[in-house]
């Protein structure tokens, strides 16, 4: 939202008052208010007729600062509000000097100048990581109509901006006008799904508006040293997080909105769907699953799209009796094949859905002012959409759920949640401005606690489409509908990164694309990419995803890659766990994982899957990848190459391998099981040591499927001898070390040496030896 014509003159239909001069303050409580005002106070007569902005500091935790404008202060404020958690704690100080008052929380400090121009600097020690100079921060009227609140935040130079949800757009996002309001607009626009008004910068910061309604950005566009941000109303709340590192902030902004839960082992697994439009029954549901198995593809998890529901009667949670006579014996003789079920669901319930004479009998559906049920023939005939904010809508939504989970059902798919309409009314007297974006949070979290409840903690998992702040800790989300090519394929992954830097840890995409069939080649490299995400679905709209309907390749691809990611589960569940913990995502920017390299901070067509693993997909139909690997020796995961970083590699790649690479120092744990997911981590696992430096102490842990640490790993290399210590789980494990040497000897617990691996029996609940490396 643009307010100025060029650098010094404002747009005609706006008034802007802005902060020019801090008049007094106050200190109590922890906080510091402090009053500014749009002139100069140089008499007493200036007070009259002269409006003044309120500004509030506090810090909800060490190394977050929160500013709150306010213009009037007599509105009572309508929710929803996100759901903060803060810490208590005796961790804000506040000094005045004679030219600054200083409000310090943990490393960060906000510094309010005295005197005669206004100016707040943000500072980490001596770095000033952003500011709002004089007139940025302001008070706006559009005629007699609307009012805004502005802020404008400093840019430094070479600073790039990043994050704001999950966008398709470019990977940096300064240039670019970003308004926070989810819509329904596929990939292959700038609008999103997944609107989070929180921006990470790669100077070590970030800055969350604390406003579900709509928040207009400027990122360098309508003044191109600032990140502006607007917000209709009297008033606007945004917290400054300190890092230092791009991490950290991750950390502590996840901290304040929420931890993502952990998802099951399974969910981890290949999941297949019937498609969108396609024709299914019983019969080919279990030609799919029974084709999978026949061909050695293990299959985890098997999803009903759409129409296991009659058409017209979407949303209500029957199945269609025609195609499915025996739904419950149905699901039962699936579940014998050893596959999770999950059931696409939607909070828009159709008029001849049951459901909507109950809802609107009960008050469960959203109201126009005028007290009717809002409807709409979009999408399904007289829709109605359900009123999360009325506890009874939710306990009846629910039972539904329930129900369904009783019948057999582990998972579900919790699509739209975005097209919410505001000229309605809801039970809690929400704004529905503000209710927009965050009906996605109530909506998702309202199916994540059934199957909670149901399921167990730990076992809750949805495919969730839309979201805001907040919505993390209601996995898994996925991309939306994408194209079926390459493009498609990059700016899915562009949109999962930047949905990774807005405190999403777990994301997936419609493998070989939504929209039309795939070619050959395109569904094959969309296997391999998606299949090296944190979590992999096949799906489409109007043709099926299984394999074998492409060609035979297609089928033995499927199959390797669902096999190499049963092999990594050891890692990659660990790398779960660290998600779940920090709130770090698996899929990682590489400007989050090396932010000391500058040639980083522009990709965005590889990343890091956990700590340890680059991934660089192949976008093109000639075979070639293009892909930068960082300083330090690399090694690729599949054929053992070794290769120095720090420049650019272009390589051709057959439809079985892609730019896959270990960096230096690093443990990966393979697993013993390739064709499934959810097994037993430790056992017959081996422990992978990747060019551990002279001096290097690194160490990793290894996961049961509850999430729980069952086995620590600790390794130092001294000269050629790698010291290991091992707090075992008394099941046998290997030893495998990448080197430029080989093992040639072992000392101290009694250990098998065979070709270089090391392996050690069962019975051992704590190992101390010392591998021996040379030529």
């Amino acid at each position: 939202m643009k307010f100025t014509d060029g650098n010094w003159m404002i747009r005609e239909q706006y008034e802007v008052i802005s902060a020019v001069e801090p008049y007094d303050h106050i200190i109590e409580n922890n906080k510091l208010t402090v009053h500014a005002s749009p002139r100069q106070i140089l008499i007493r007569s200036n007070t009259l007729n002269t409006p003044l902005l309120t500004v509030q500091f506090h810090s909800p935790r060490p190394g977050i600062i929160g500013v709150k404008l306010i213009h009037f202060d007599g509105i009572e404020p309508r929710g929803p509000h996100y759901i903060l958690t803060p810490e208590t704690g005796d961790y804000v100080q506040i000094e005045e000097t004679d030219n600054e008052l200083i409000f310090t929380s943990g490393s960060l400090r906000a510094h309010v100048q005295k005197g005669e121009e206004w100016n707040i600097s943000f500072y980490r020690g001596t770095k000033r990581l952003t500011g709002s100079r004089v007139k940025s921060m302001a008070y706006i009227k559009e005629g007699n109509a609307k009012t805004y609140m502005r802020e404008e935040l400093d840019l430094g130079v070479g600073e790039l901006v990043y994050g704001l949800g999950e966008r398709f757009t470019s990977f940096v996002k300064n240039g670019q006008v970003v308004d926070m309001w989810n819509k329904d607009g596929g990939t292959s626009s700038e609008q999103a799904y997944k609107n989070v008004p929180f921006y990470i910068s790669n100077e070590g910061y970030g800055v969350f508006v604390n406003h579900p309604e709509l928040v207009s950005f400027e990122v360098a566009s309508e003044k191109v040293k600032k990140v502006q941000f607007a917000v209709e109303g009297e008033s606007l709340e945004y917290f400054v997080i300190d890092g230092p590192e791009m991490k950290d902030v991750l950390v502590k902004y996840t901290d304040l909105t929420g931890k993502p839960a952990l998802p099951p082992a399974w969910s981890f697994g290949l999941w297949l769907t019937t498609s969108f439009t396609t024709s299914y029954d019983e019969e080919t549901v279990n030609s799919f699953i029974d084709g999978m198995a026949e061909r050695d593809l293990p299959l985890s998890v098997f999803h009903f799209d759409c129409f296991w529901m009659s058409g017209f009667h979407w949303t209500d949670f029957t199945w269609d009796k025609q195609t499915f006579p025996d739904p419950v014996g149905m699901l039962q003789r699936l579940k014998e094949k050893g596959v999770k079920i999950s059931v696409w669901i939607n909070p828009y319930i159709a008029q001849r859905s049951k459901l909507f004479a109950e809802g609107k009998k009960h008050g469960y559906l959203l109201k126009k002012p005028d007290g009717n049920v809002w409807q709409t023939d979009m999408w399904q005939a007289g829709m109605g959409i359900v009123d999360f904010t009325n506890p009874a809508a939710c306990e009846w939504f629910a039972q539904y759920l329930r129900d369904l989970i009783d019948q057999g059902v582990d998972s579900f798919k919790t699509d739209f949640g975005e097209r919410i309409p505001t000229e309605v009314m809801y039970y809690d007297g929400s704004d529905p401005q503000k209710m927009h974006n965050y009906y996605a949070y109530l909506y998702n979290k309202v199916v994540f606690d059934v199957l909670e409840e149901k399921l167990g903690k730990g076992q809750a998992v949805v495919f969730a489409r839309s979201a805001t702040a907040g919505g993390q800790q209601f996995p898994v989300h996925w991309g939306g509908d994408c194209n079926s090519d390459y493009e498609s394929m990059a700016e899915s992954l562009r949109g999962g990164l930047s949905l990774g830097l807005s405190g999403f840890a777990y994301w997936s995409h419609d493998i070989g694309g939504f929209e039309n069939k795939p070619q050959e080649d395109v569904f094959k490299r969309w296997l391999a990419f998606g299949l090296l995400s944190s979590h992999s679905r096949l799906h489409g709209s109007k043709s099926y995803r299984v394999p074998w309907v492409y060609d035979e390749e297609a089928v033995d691809v499927t199959r390797y890659f669902t096999n190499l990611k049963c092999r990594l589960m050891p890692y990659l569940y660990q790398s779960a766990a660290q998600a779940h913990e920090q709130g770090i995502p698996m899929m990682r920017a590489m400007v989050l994982e090396f932010p000391n390299d500058p040639a980083v901070e522009y990709i965005d067509r590889q990343y890091m899957l956990g700590d340890h693993l680059l991934v660089a997909p192949v976008l093109s139909a000639d075979h070639t990848v293009k892909y930068y690997l960082p300083d330090g020796k690399w090694t690729h995961l599949l054929t053992g190459e070794v290769v120095v970083g720090g420049k650019w590699f272009k390589g051709e790649y057959d439809f079985f391998s892609l730019p896959l690479y270990v960096r230096q120092n690093a443990i990966v744990v393979h697993g013993a099981n390739e064709t499934r997911p959810d097994y037993d981590f430790a056992y017959d696992a081996t422990i992978a040591i990747y060019q551990l430096e002279d001096g290097k102490n690194i160490a990793t842990t290894i996961h049961n499927v509850n999430g729980e640490v069952e086995v620590n790993v600790k390794a130092t290399r001294e000269q050629d001898t790698i010291k290991l210590d091992i707090a075992s789980s008394g099941k046998p494990f290997s030893i495998r070390v990448y080197d430029d040497k080989q093992v040639t000897a072992i000392t101290g617990e009694a250990g098998e040496l065979i070709d270089g691996i090391v392996r050690i029996p069962a019975g051992r609940q704590q190992v101390s030896l010392t591998l021996q490396l040379s030529s």
